[in-house]
């Protein structure tokens, strides 16, 4: 049982009601699934569901690997049944004509159905012509029914299902009227992450709830039920090359969350044990061999991570000690000089400053130029960046990475590197960079 929530644009309420949906039908277990690069949404469909949320993305991995990730997640939870949210549009992908990066592949790659969410404010008929337009453009995709958002009252839900039911004979399975208590709080890098909001719980429920009294939700389990057979091959997402047990540490707090859950499970599968820990509230690193430092929001909480003089000392200590950390993004800011004039690690003697406006948003390519910590030369590899920061480099600092699509850090070239230090503005995914987890744990043996 599956099915892929697409919206016709972004800011359609897809986040919302995907939400609310998966905890709605909770108890009756289900898998949730993103597609796209993003952390946010999925750590709402984690507090959901009980259940980790994956990524699906066609930039980062082959049809087969989309499958395998599927199916990974499937049988990792054991659940009856998977919820997709997608990205922007269910055609929005990096180019104006092919899939790659939309809604649309991932349901090619998993022969979904797929339920689009349309703002119907000030629609009616037109809705059916939007929706007439969603299904001709690619007859591969199957737009199986409709969740209107944004409805005005029951006699405009009730002309606008009569619409698009007549005219492009699709189900409307429910709608959700105007409510500014159903909308989510914003920030720059997206909706506001779990870990700061202690009223998630609450918010959750009434979007829970609002799904149950507004959507028919055995209609919309029916269209699960009569998704057609996956069809096509799998294939491996990484590498599995390290047999030998290692131990790495995993940055982890309010200031460092986003990871991606199968970067966690390629670093498992290559023998290492994970330790969390939190670069706010511990006074040290654990004992570990290696350390892995995600991205997050560490300028919001750049004070507490100044004050914690032992932990920064600790890390740095670690990086004299010429054992291997990886950081991305957050992960970098941490291990500059300074982030907005709050002193951080001081690994890289360089400032970093927050912006206004976004420094680096994209899909990227790039290429290994010298051996490091998560690919060899030569290696190309995909991962994505969305940053409102810069580091002020200064000299001639040696980059690992050039950029072949992105920004990157200064001038086309990324990866900081120091020692067995290696950092970036690029987030990675495992299958992305099916070196990162080998690579990772066995430099960690070697150094650590």
């Amino acid at each position: 049982m599956r099915v892929v929530l697409a919206g016709s644009g972004s800011a359609v309420g897809k986040t919302t009601i995907a939400t609310g949906i998966m905890r709605a039908l909770s108890s009756e277990g289900v898998q949730p699934f993103k597609v796209g690069p993003d952390y946010i949404d999925p750590s709402y469909h984690t507090m959901a569901t009980g259940n980790p949320s994956r990524n699906l993305d066609s930039f980062f991995m082959s049809e087969g690997q989309i499958r395998e990730a599927f199916i990974r997640g499937m049988e990792a939870s054991n659940a009856r049944m998977a919820i997709i949210e997608g990205v922007r549009g269910l055609y929005e992908g990096i180019s104006p004509i092919n899939d790659v990066g939309s809604t649309a592949s991932i349901a090619k790659a998993l022969n979904a159905p797929v339920v689009l969410i349309i703002n119907s404010r000030s629609l009616v008929k037109s809705a059916a012509a939007i929706v007439l337009g969603f299904k001709a453009l690619d007859p591969e995709i199957k737009i199986e029914g409709v969740i209107l958002n944004q409805v005005k009252n029951r006699r405009h839900y009730l002309k606008t299902k009569k619409a698009i039911e007549e005219l492009s004979d699709t189900i409307v399975v429910g709608g959700i009227p105007r409510r500014e208590d159903l909308k989510v709080e914003q920030r720059h890098l997206g909706l506001v992450p779990t870990v700061e909001r202690e009223n998630l719980k609450f918010s959750i429920e009434k979007w829970a709830n609002a799904v149950k009294e507004y959507i028919d939700l055995d209609e919309l389990k029916n269209i699960m039920k009569n998704a057609e057979r996956i069809k096509g091959e799998r294939e491996p997402l990484w590498q599995v090359k390290n047999h030998k047990k290692v131990k790495i540490g995993i940055a982890y707090d309010e200031a460092f969350n986003f990871y991606y859950i199968e970067n966690l499970e390629a670093l498992e599968d290559n023998k290492a044990s994970l330790y969390y820990f939190s670069p706010i509230h511990d006074e040290e690193i654990p004992d570990v061999d290696g350390i892995y430092i995600g991205g997050g929001y560490p300028e919001i909480f750049a004070k507490e991570l100044e004050k914690n003089t032992s932990m920064r000392n600790s890390i740095r200590k670690f990086h004299e000690d010429g054992k291997p950390i990886f950081g991305e993004c957050g992960g970098l800011l941490y291990l500059s000089r300074s982030l907005d004039g709050h002193e951080m690690c001081n690994i890289f003697p360089y400032k970093s400053t927050m912006t206004r406006k976004v420094q680096g948003l994209s899909y990227v390519i790039a290429k290994s130029e010298i051996d490091n910590i998560i690919s060899p030369k030569a290696q190309i590899f995909k991962g994505h960046e969305f940053h409102y920061s810069n580091i002020q480099i200064t000299g001639n600092p040696q980059f690992a990475f050039k950029i072949q699509r992105g920004k990157g850090i200064k001038e086309g070239m990324d990866g900081l590197t120091s020692k067995k230090t290696l950092a970036s503005y690029i987030h990675i995914h495992a299958a992305s960079c099916p070196t990162f987890a080998t690579t990772l744990t066995s430099s960690a043996l070697d150094l650590g």
